[in-house]
């Protein structure tokens, strides 16, 4: 009988680990998506790992690919939308600016925001994709015109009507442009001057959110993983700075750094392509634990 009673009760803590107060809404990045026809999640899995154990998930949907100022506007109506009070931002590349511009503008409905692999400070692959791109030239326009058309067809394959600018999209994730967003934002839950994180605490117009981001420092991870060759050539453009294929570790740092340890790279951090990762870290892990961690502040 004792021990059926501790397997109750060890049943029932592992069912409510991820049981947040507030929902948590998961924000994908640069030319992503929330669902495409209802069978593939950006966030590979995530929602289910977490709503397994008692969490409330939303997948928003944002431009596949805008600025970052667009995108938070976006969230911002979709936060708004849902209709609670507050919610837990789990945010993925550009989804951690998108989520930030998002708090600026209803910090009363944000209880957190986690950076996952963000570009918090810029990507240098932003800044060699720009410099390879002249202002005005066909090539420029055709790199868009593509950009923009992808963006289209995944409106139509995921049900949504988001507006697409691929050059605002390239211009907001450089180093100058992340750095004018900061600027805007008063760099809040940003470090300015060093490699490091803040304080948790972030408080917006009277508002107090906590901040937190991890991210890997992996490239090739998975001999089977197709888009580990892409990150490897990628990954070039930060020579020996440690980073995840497309951005590199001090850019995503920010409010209380988890860790930067993670054998994970940027496509690792969504639990893509398909699960297919690293021996040493599991993402549906970092997840959970996360989800785990807000709980237990009474988020």
């Amino acid at each position: 009988m004792l021990g059926l009673a501790l397997l109750s009760a060890s049943f029932s803590s592992h069912a409510g680990y991820t049981q947040t107060r507030h929902p948590i809404v998961l924000v994908h990045g640069v030319t992503g998506f929330n669902t495409i026809g209802g069978l593939v999640n950006y966030f590979h899995t995530i929602p289910w790992n977490l709503e397994r154990s008692g969490a409330q998930v939303y997948s928003a949907s944002v431009s596949f690919v805008n600025s970052s100022e667009q995108r938070g506007q976006q969230l911002a109506n979709y936060v708004n939308s849902l209709g609670h009070s507050k919610v837990n931002l789990m945010a993925h590349s550009q989804g951690a600016p998108t989520s930030r511009v998002t708090a600026a503008l209803i910090p009363h409905r944000i209880a957190s925001i986690t950076s996952i692999d963000g570009v918090n400070k810029g990507s240098k692959v932003a800044d060699v994709v720009r410099g390879i791109l002249p202002p005005g030239s066909y090539v420029e326009g055709g790199a868009n015109a593509i950009a923009n058309a992808l963006g289209d067809l995944i409106n139509a394959l995921s049900g949504a009507d988001n507006p697409q600018n691929g050059l605002a999209a390239l211009e907001t994730l450089t180093t100058p442009g992340t750095t004018s967003l900061n600027d805007a934002l008063g760099w809040k839950g940003v470090n300015r001057n060093s490699c490091a994180g803040t304080s948790e605490d972030v408080w917006i117009d009277g508002n107090r959110i906590k901040f937190f981001s991890w991210t890997g420092r992996g490239v090739w991870t998975n001999a089977f993983d197709i888009t580990d060759p892409f990150l490897g050539i990628t990954s070039l453009a930060f020579g020996s700075e440690p980073n995840d294929g497309l951005v590199g570790v001090c850019s995503t740092m920010m409010g209380r750094v988890i860790g930067t340890h993670y054998d994970m790279n940027h496509v690792d951090a969504i639990n893509h392509l398909l699960g297919a990762r690293s021996l040493w870290t599991n993402p549906v892990t970092l997840y959970r634990t996360q989800a785990n961690r807000l709980k237990n502040r009474g988020l």
